[in-house]
């Protein structure tokens, strides 16, 4: 009995140490929010003031010293995710991750952002204030590496700090511009349907720019299998830790239509959701400059801001910056290429990949006049049909941190103007909005047109020199809209309308959010906070209730059960929205996704079907297909002397989508709540193994939204019936002029992405409940309700 007593006692003995090993840790891990901090190259004594959610208010006597206090306070909160975005474009991942990220790091280390990253570097103006400041902004993300703790994350794979340099800025800001591109995930598998069905079995995707019926209003040849190509890219960007740019929605309200008069800017970028977020907010005050921003990991300027005299924001163009080309290999010489003067060497670029835990992997990567060849980096495609990507991108001089420096940093809206047209690419939909009372839209990126007869949809021909002619357009050709008599402005990744009789080609979402919105914003005029408030957290879709009404129409509802006329009644009365307790939207998307699976996977199979459901083409085609009785894709080819209609397809589709709900929710329809299957995680990298999955991850959350409605909580369709989400607005702001230091904003978890910190994930609830929290400006408001951490000029 005495030894059990000892055994008892030392195990608690133990655990309690343990429990005081922790705490210290924890304590030790936090993020720095009150005290003193002595800094190496600041002039003057600068004050940050921590709000109730984490927000630092920056307050400095110079800029420099602003940024470098920046620069600190950002890596406490975020160095863990400014680590993993600077090592995706290099190929780096592999150190840290091992052979699992060995396909991302092969991918991104030949696209050539890295080298298009050296040359902006040297082009640089190292005296100009967008330099001299991105410095300090550097110089305070590495003396907190020098002085901080590492991150859990740090430690637990084993990381080693490395100073942060001007290449790495450049390079983040490369992946973002990759990840907001389409035509990668899309011309491989339009050209492998044309080559296996012919262009009959295209009609139906719109190409032309049909179905883009809601457009945005200006105020001024192989038989080969390509769809590896995009299977492969839409599945590197999909199991990447850090997530890519989908889509987004903006609109700023010009004084004629708002309530008090003034304007009123409201923008949600739509990107995958992760843990932590992507935006990091904060404040800066100077006095000559004041901005509130969102800023990315590792960026020392806001991609969204504003301050009492401005503001803007951004939603992606999803115009088509990369061409495809099928290059022809010299028979004799597979280190050379066909051109209309001949064959040529290909250059060769080295890339040694570091691999934990294994040896290395060195890359020769072919690089042709168009681009690399993405044989060498993708897996599945064949050595002697090389295929080369070109992305504008890398083949254009690259003035992205001094165009993101002037619009941050504006005095008017022509300044504003002149940094929107430095921007090359990535294509971005910049929306600005001002005190003064302009509103304006500007489509950014270097726009080009083929000849006639090249249709950019498909993989090109890289030999015959005919497709590489090529007429760059000037800035002023760019669609835009400076203060429309119309009264606002607006973005939902949909097509802007023709230019001198050009319709820009590229990947727009479909009309539904664009739709929604000009409806919205046509009705009324005498928004206010509350009401821009109530509509970017609108649920309600613009098209569903009358695609309810084709499918319904294709029923012969005589021969159906009493639970499938239930459902059918459900759907009737349904309005289009996508709120928790609706009991539509269950029955609606699995109605769809097997509408779509019947319609299109016995001609895609398994993997290209699935790759197509990730596709803006999908949505494109949902809403349109359906009306094209005589198309193609109808009749099931599995099936031998038969023909299969429409009407078959759908009535087919439906009752099997109401079998596999009542085997999933239930027998009653009305109990087949949307809240039960539309869910949202927001996941680490780490957090991805179960046993760390509830000290990384935030949620899981039942959540209202859902694809292409405002607020757009996306979703892959899946056989088992249940949504999870994947991403959706990764900020939401409403900034109204009449009241600018109590303006709205909310991100999807938290300010930081300290798993220690009280800010990892106290905006999550409020997120999700559709509420916001003010993006304060009143220096005497944040301080009654800030901590106070003070940055001192270090003492010689």
């Amino acid at each position: 009995m005495k030894i059990l007593k000892k055994i008892l006692f030392a195990f608690i003995f133990l655990l309690i140490a343990l429990l005081i090993l922790f705490a210290v840790y924890r304590e030790y891990q936090k993020p720095k929010y009150e005290g003193e901090i002595y800094l190496k190259n600041i002039q003057k004594e600068t004050t940050v003031y921590f709000d109730e959610f984490g927000v630092p208010h920056i307050y400095a006597e110079n800029s420099k010293d602003a940024m470098t206090a920046l620069g600190y306070v950002h890596a406490q909160d975020r160095l863990w995710q400014m680590e993993l975005l600077r090592r995706i474009v290099p190929g780096r991942l592999s150190e840290i991750f091992g052979s699992v990220a060995l396909k991302n790091d092969k991918f991104f280390a030949g696209l050539g952002i890295e080298e298009a990253s050296q040359k902006a570097i040297a082009d640089l103006d190292k005296k100009s204030p967008a330099y001299q400041l991105m410095m300090g902004y550097l110089d305070g993300i590495n003396q907190y590496m020098d002085e901080g703790p590492a991150p859990v994350e740090f430690q637990l794979l084993g990381i080693k700090k490395e100073k942060f340099t001007v290449q790495d800025v450049y390079n983040i800001f490369g992946y973002m511009s990759f990840s907001f591109a389409m035509a990668q995930k899309t011309d491989p598998l339009l050209t492998d349907i044309r080559n296996k069905f012919g262009m009959n079995y295209l009609k139906d995707f719109g190409l032309e720019g049909q179905f883009n019926t809601v457009q945005i209003k200006n105020a001024k040849q192989y038989q080969k299998e390509y769809a590896v190509i995009s299977q492969s890219i839409a599945s590197l960007l999909d199991k990447s830790p850090i997530a890519p740019f989908v889509g987004s929605n903006s609109w700023v309200i010009a004084p004629p239509k708002t309530k008090n008069k003034k304007v009123i800017f409201a923008n949600d970028p739509h990107i995958g959701f992760s843990q932590p977020g992507t935006w990091y907010e904060a404040c800066i005050e100077t006095p000559d400059f004041e901005l509130y921003g969102c800023y990315l990991a590792g960026a020392p300027f806001p991609l969204l801001g504003h301050n009492h005299e401005y503001a803007y924001g951004l939603t992606m163009f999803e115009n088509d910056d990369v061409d495809f080309y099928q290059e022809e290999n010299n028979p004799e010489n597979n280190n050379q290429y066909k051109t209309k003067k001949g064959f040529r060497n290909y250059e060769i670029r080295k890339k040694t990949i570091k691999i934990k835990d294994s040896s290395d992997v060195v890359l020769n990567i072919k690089i042709s006049h168009h681009g690399p060849v993405m044989n060498d980096l993708l897996e599945g495609l064949e050595k002697d049909k090389p295929v080369a990507m070109s992305w504008i991108y890398t083949q254009h001089p690259n003035h992205n941190i001094e165009a993101i420096y002037a619009l941050s940093h504006a005095k008017s809206i022509s300044d504003f103007e002149k940094g929107v047209a430095l921007i090359h690419a990535p294509g971005l939909n910049v929306m600005y909005g001002d005190a003064k009372g302009n509103v304006g839209w500007w489509a950014t990126g270097k726009l080009y047109r083929h000849r006639n007869g090249v249709n950019t949809n498909f993989i090109l021909n890289g030999s015959n020199g005919k497709d590489d002619d090529l007429e760059y357009l000037d800035f002023s050709k760019n669609p835009s809209a400076v203060n429309p008599e119309w009264n606002y402005v607006y973005s939902a990744n949909n097509q802007p309308s023709a230019i001198d009789g050009f319709v820009y080609p590229g990947y727009y979402l479909p009309e539904d959010r664009a739709k929604r919105i000009t409806q919205l914003l046509d009705s009324k005029s005498n928004w206010d906070k509350n009401s821009v408030g109530e509509m970017i957290n609108d649920n309600t879709s613009a098209v569903a209730p009358e695609m309810v009404k084709k499918l319904i129409a294709g029923l012969s509802l005589k021969s159906l059960s009493k639970i499938e006329m239930e459902a059918i009644t459900v759907l009737k009365s349904w309005k289009g929205t996508n709120n928790l307790d609706d009991a539509a939207p269950a029955i609606y998307n699995k109605w769809i996704y097997l509408y779509l699976k019947n319609t299109f996977h016995d001609e895609l199979g398994d993997e290209k079907f699935k790759q197509f459901l990730g596709t803006h083409l999908m949505k494109q085609i949902t809403a349109r297909q359906i009306s094209f009785e005589n198309s193609p894709w109808w009749d099931d080819i599995s099936t031998k002397n038969k023909k299969e209609t429409r009407n078959e397809i759908l009535t087919k589709s439906f009752v099997e989508a109401i079998t596999a709900l009542e085997k999933q929710l239930g027998n009653s329809p009305s109990d087949w709540k949307w809240k039960k299957v539309h869910t949202v995680e927001y996941q680490h990298p780490i957090g991805k193994l179960a046993v760390l999955r509830p000290f990384f991850n935030a949620g899981p959350f039942e959540v209202s939204g859902s694809n292409e409605v405002i607020n757009n909580q996306f979703f892959d369709f899946a056989d088992n019936g249940f949504y999870k989400v994947k991403g959706g607005p990764s900020s939401r702001r409403v900034i109204d002029f009449s009241d600018i230091e109590n303006s709205w904003g909310i991100l999807p978890t938290g300010q930081s992405g300290n798993p220690f910190s009280s800010h990892y994930s106290d905006q999550a609830e409020l997120y999700n409940s559709g509420k916001f929290r003010k993006m304060k400006l009143n220096k005497k408001e944040i301080i009654q309700s800030s901590t106070k951490l003070v940055f001192y000029p270090a003492k010689n």
